[in-house]
């Protein structure tokens, strides 16, 4: 499968990344069929969120024999460090790994949980740190509905975030407001974000 830079991170990901949000309220069994699925076709990305149900949780055991394989990538929605850095730990422990690849800030669109990310005590003090003590390998940034590529462009200019996520389909693109923004979004990630530009 072809494998493209992801990001700032230095990662070759698969064309087709594992969204695990599928093992929302999965039992075991379920997720390990699926997870040899996963192996077998060579996917080396994983994306899931502490807000995914028992997602984590079912990946624990397959991340625990096969961490080496996959480019790990969760996601917190708490916007106060204390709490962002609780909820990093509480994943790794259900993921059973020392470290996340990938931790991304979720779903930051409304403008009060943005402003209180960025501020004293914020969840952004929290992902340095997560960094500069080796819990979090890379930092980024993720969202959906149509405010999103202005939010990232707001996080962008705050933060030099290694990655950002947000839809794009043939429907959002013809909206004129996203399409504006999000083409916005893109000229400043391939100046911030290189691999971008590839």
């Amino acid at each position: 499968m072809e494998k493209l830079n992801f990001g700032n991170t230095g990662h070759k990901s698969t064309r087709i990344l594992f969204g695990a949000a599928a093992f929302y309220d999965v039992d075991q069994l379920t997720a390990d069929k699926c997870m040899e699925h996963v192996i077998e076709s060579g996917i080396n990305h994983i994306d899931t969120a502490a807000s995914y149900g028992k997602s984590e949780l079912r990946l624990g055991p397959w991340i625990k024999k096969y961490r080496d394989k996959f480019f790990l990538a969760t996601k917190t929605e708490k916007r106060s460090k204390k709490e962002a850095l609780e909820e990093l730990y509480r994943s790794l422990d259900k993921l059973n790994t020392d470290h996340i690849d990938l931790w991304q800030m979720h779903l930051l669109i409304d403008e009060d949980h943005w402003q209180q990310t960025y501020s004293e005590g914020g969840a952004l003090e929290a992902f340095i740190e997560a960094k500069e003590k080796g819990l979090a390998k890379h930092l980024g940034v993720t969202g959906h509905e149509l405010v999103v590529p202005k939010m990232h462009i707001r996080s962008l200019k705050e933060f030099d975030f290694e990655s950002v996520l947000l839809p794009y389909n043939y429907a959002l693109m013809r909206n004129e407001q996203y399409n504006k923004d999000f083409n916005e979004l893109r000229d400043i990630a391939i100046k911030k974000i290189s691999p971008f530009n590839a």
